[in-house]
């Protein structure tokens, strides 16, 4: 006697997954209910929204800090997801993917002013878990020639990272100040592992030559 097998659907939500409201939603099953349909489902794209937008401004702010029209850029980034989430292969990648719209739109625009200014903050704390250059200067009660030092150091600095190719820039940006995994960089910026290490050990240490006096 033949037992039927049925197969697993392998794609799509689930039809309990379709009744939940949007904000009960694993990322992952809100960002594939987002793919659902002809257009974005506009509840779970309003939730998508909600949970990434910080994620969205922190990128803008720290490669465009004195720019005005910071918003008009992160609203630019949603409209470029809304209309292309569905070519978002895997869900689990969309905050990867996302930084790069972000990342890309910046580039695109700064190119379109022909701006020549640093794009980093340089208030946002640095990580320097691995050995990383150590740009914070510590002090519990700054004298005035401290902070004449520490506002040096940081002048200098944006110029120095300004200096660096644009490659060199934006790894610098998605590893220090994102955070992000060497892999992560590697995938967002299209480039093999290790151009990623590469460029990163590049600018450190070109980054750590013009700044060898402040850090010593």
């Amino acid at each position: 006697m033949s037992q039927s097998i049925t197969a697993p659907r392998l794609v799509g939500p689930s039809q309990d997954t379709l009744k939940v409201s949007p904000e009960k939603l694993s990322n992952y099953d809100l960002i594939v209910r987002c793919q659902e349909g002809s257009k974005p489902d506009r509840m779970a794209f309003a939730e998508l929204l909600n949970r990434y937008q910080s994620h969205v401004d922190r990128i803008l702010y720290h490669l465009a800090p004195d720019w005005q029209d910071r918003a008009d850029l992160a609203q630019e980034v949603w409209i470029r997801v809304y209309r292309n989430i569905k070519r978002l292969n895997e869900p689990v990648k969309f905050r990867g993917w996302l930084s790069r719209i972000a990342t890309n739109l910046f580039y695109d625009e700064l190119r379109k002013r022909k701006r020549v200014s640093h794009p980093i903050s340089l208030d946002a704390p640095r990580r320097v878990d691995d050995g990383e250059i150590e740009w914070d200067i510590v002090s519990d009660y700054p004298s005035p020639d401290d902070n004449l030092a520490t506002r040096e150091f940081y002048d200098r600095l944006k110029v120095a990272i300004a200096d660096l190719p644009e490659a060199f820039r934006t790894t610098i940006v998605l590893r220090e100040i994102e955070g992000l995994a060497y892999e992560e960089i590697a995938e967002m910026t299209g480039v093999s592992l290790g151009t990623v290490k590469s460029r990163i050990a590049r600018a450190r240490a070109k980054l750590q030559t013009v700044l060898q006096k402040y850090i010593d």
